[in-house]
């Protein structure tokens, strides 16, 4: 048996290849956009890829799924409640599929979404018991699927499921079953999700917490509470996974001339610049949204650009174009039109515009005393966080708007009054302050380290 996790940072996905390579054929797992490293895997190895096979849609990324089916004919197999709108073939929970030697033993386990599945692993040469589970977004190390993805308004329901899915399923498996889960840490698909990538039944059994509650209501009330914002654009992305995905295809650099450049603006094209803040702060096209090419750019983006916004990007390296390109279409942002191939210096020589500055980064207390002493430079501050981790303490007198709500608010403040934006640890906040720069606000501070940094400088918290 071969079994490859390939795991993405940032956004915290995990998706796999199983495959029997003396029968020459294996199965991909909850794939991402970037398909490439599953045909040089198996091609390694001498697998063709027969089976792509979703645990649930997803929420929080677009998936491989139609990519991986036209390049390699491979059939998509997704439970049958998902009501999934393109060719597929529909799972029950009492499905096995083989591959050789391996059996992939389908077991229904609604909870993170009404067509959740696990896949429990076999390999016969080995015992006819499972191995492994391939759990999905259902049981994770440490953490469980969060219910509320599908709609606030189903989140109780099936956080009732996933309490008789954990204690109905999960726990009738043998201590050794390895727990191979959907997501690492990084994902808002939990409240905690732990950074090891794999664990024991047993270990999560004794050490998970949403194993230790074993009340029905108990368990309905600890999934619903405390859960983080929810993932930017989830909507639309739970719906393009449920029409499938657009093939994006082979990704190639598209260089543009600034003239290109130009003309794609007026049409109504947005600027994502993606360089260090320092280069950004140096010098920039006024009007650009700025967020670095990091680990959390799927992340953030959805909370500052339209999704469906013809988007060209400004790269450190031309180099970088492809990964910045996936990292964008894994949340279902497709329309990149390209890179801006000329430098700022040709832009400048061409008569247009370019400013520097950025939103500033500020301490606590230079915080404390610019609402003390800053008299007409007084900020309003801007709290980003969710509402529960607003009412368990905030900066006085901030003024709550979740990051998830934070685009649609935007405009409701006065951009020539000094915003300071805080979150928990600085994070969400430099999204939301790339917003408002980008809406041409005067003065922005992201406040380092967040409530938790405000907290430690020994700062009043007031609670409302």
């Amino acid at each position: 048996m071969y079994l490859e996790q390939f795991f993405i940072d940032g956004l915290g996905c995990a998706s796999y290849v199983v495959g029997c390579e003396g029968a020459g054929s294996a199965a991909v797992i909850d794939p991402d956009r970037d398909v490439q490293k599953y045909l040089d895997a198996t091609r390694e190895r001498g697998m063709k890829i027969t089976h792509i096979i979703e645990t649930h849609l997803h929420a929080d990324h677009v998936s491989g799924n139609t990519d991986l089916a036209a390049l390699t004919g491979a059939e998509i197999y997704v439970h049958e409640a998902a009501q999934a709108e393109f060719p597929h073939r529909k799972l029950t929970g009492a499905d096995t599929i083989t591959l050789g030697n391996v059996e992939l033993r389908v077991r229904f386990t609604p909870g993170h979404t009404p067509e959740s599945i696990t896949l429990l692993v076999v390999d016969k040469t080995r015992a006819d018991e499972p191995w492994m589970a391939l759990t999905g977004d259902t049981l994770f190390v440490g953490d469980a699927g969060r219910p509320d993805l599908v709609g606030l308004e189903a989140a109780r329901e099936l956080a009732g499921h996933m309490h008789d899915t954990l204690h109905n399923e999960y726990l009738t498996l043998s201590d050794g079953v390895m727990i191979l889960p959907g997501h690492g840490a990084g994902s808002l698909c939990g409240k905690s999700i732990g950074s090891v990538l794999s664990s024991t039944l047993g270990f999560e059994r004794h050490h998970n917490p949403a194993l230790q509650v074993h009340d029905r209501d108990a368990y309905i009330e600890f999934a619903t509470s405390g859960l983080p914002e929810q993932p930017g654009n989830h909507k639309r992305i739970k719906q393009i996974n449920r029409r499938g995905p657009r093939p994006l295809g082979e990704v190639t650099p598209r260089p543009l001339m600034t003239q290109e450049a130009v003309s794609q603006f007026r049409r109504g094209a947005a600027l994502l610049d993606t360089r260090s803040k320092t280069d950004y702060k140096t010098k920039h096209i006024p009007g650009a949204v700025h967020l670095e090419a990091d680990d959390q750019l799927s992340n953030r983006v959805g909370f500052v650009l339209p999704p469906d916004v013809p988007i060209i990007l400004m790269l450190s390296d031309a180099s970088e174009y492809r990964r910045v390109v996936y990292n964008l279409a894994r949340v279902g942002y497709d329309n990149v039109v390209g890179y801006l191939s000329d430098s700022l210096a040709t832009w400048e020589a061409l008569g247009l515009p370019v400013t520097s500055g950025d939103v500033r980064d500020i301490e606590p207390d230079e915080l404390s005393d610019l609402l003390e002493h800053g008299n007409g430079h007084r900020p309003i501050v801007i709290d980003v966080r969710e509402r529960w981790e607003y009412a368990q303490g905030h900066v006085p007198g901030a003024r709550l708007i979740s990051l998830g709500e934070f685009a649609r608010h935007v405009d409701e403040l006065d951009p020539r009054q000094p915003v300071a934006v805080i979150c928990a640890s600085g994070s969400r906040s430099q999204s939301a302050a790339a917003l408002l720069g980008q809406k041409g606000f005067d003065t922005v501070y992201n406040i380092v380290g967040g409530t938790v940094n405000w907290m430690q400088h020994g700062l009043p918290l007031e609670r409302n």
